[in-house]
């Protein structure tokens, strides 16, 4: 089985706005797109203009439409989905060849496509269903926050970000270092009330999302206060959202 780090210099993530999200899912044609002509293998489509289409995607957008419990305007929540690198990242430690592995200078998780079996104990473990097997690979794919742009020189520094984040033309996904607390990224989620999915897991992603600011009532009223999540907080917003993440 592969060991997690004791520790990591960095802790490279995404933070993404749930308010901000239209779901257009740009983030996901550019992911596919990078990481298709680029780092790896290509991500393959088995069928893809056929009847039953099926394909590797390492990054999905889930829309859902939600009613505030307090009452409120209903409105859309589009979430993206993909790997969170956690800091105890499950799909690390039961991988029994070493492929998947977290890095200590950065706590980015990678694949090392060479070692995968395919075996899918990876996927199994993973609470967030951010595996995907790769049918024409015979590997798993996980997203890699795009390792291969942000270090690279030959790029224009306002590129050496994660595809997704370049693309987004809402401005809804951020990157940078969530273990640095003066970092754009950290004071993003202080200010914000940002939040960890399913910390019940146990698996301290570090990516974090922040929440929807509610609509404003239809009755006049004044609008109820946005969502804070407090630790094992299981009402409202993050109530629902736990709820449907079990039934992706």
């Amino acid at each position: 089985m592969t060991a997690l780090p004791e520790r990591t210099e960095r802790k490279l993530g995404l933070v993404i706005d749930l308010d901000t999200c239209v779901g257009c899912h740009a983030c996901v044609i550019s992911c596919k797109g990078w990481n298709t002509e680029n780092y790896g293998a290509p991500l393959s489509d088995m069928d893809a203009y056929g009847a039953d289409p099926v394909g590797t995607f390492l990054n999905r957008v889930h829309s859902y439409e939600i009613e505030p419990e307090g009452g409120g305007c209903a409105q859309i929540v589009h979430f993206p989905k993909s790997c969170l690198h956690c800091e105890d990242a499950p799909c690390v430690t039961v991988c029994p060849t070493g492929a998947s592995y977290k890095r200590a200078e950065d706590g980015i998780v990678l694949v090392n496509e060479d070692a995968c079996i395919g075996c899918g104990l990876c996927a199994w473990a993973c609470p967030y269903g951010a595996r995907e097997m790769d049918q024409a690979a015979g590997v798993m794919k996980k997203c890699t926050l795009c390792v291969d742009r942000i270090y690279n020189e030959n790029l224009e520094e306002v590129d050496r970000v994660p595809a997704c984040v370049r693309t987004c033309p809402a401005g809804a996904r951020h990157f940078g270092d969530l273990g640095d607390p003066d970092s754009a990224v950290s004071q993003l989620v202080a200010e914000r009330g940002g939040f960890d999915l399913m910390p019940e897991q146990g698996t301290r992603p570090v990516n974090k999302y922040l929440p929807p600011r509610p609509r404003d009532r239809l009755d006049g009223g004044p609008a109820p206060s946005a969502p804070t999540r407090q630790p094992h907080d299981a009402s409202g917003f993050f109530a629902w959202l736990d709820r449907a993440l079990e039934k992706i």
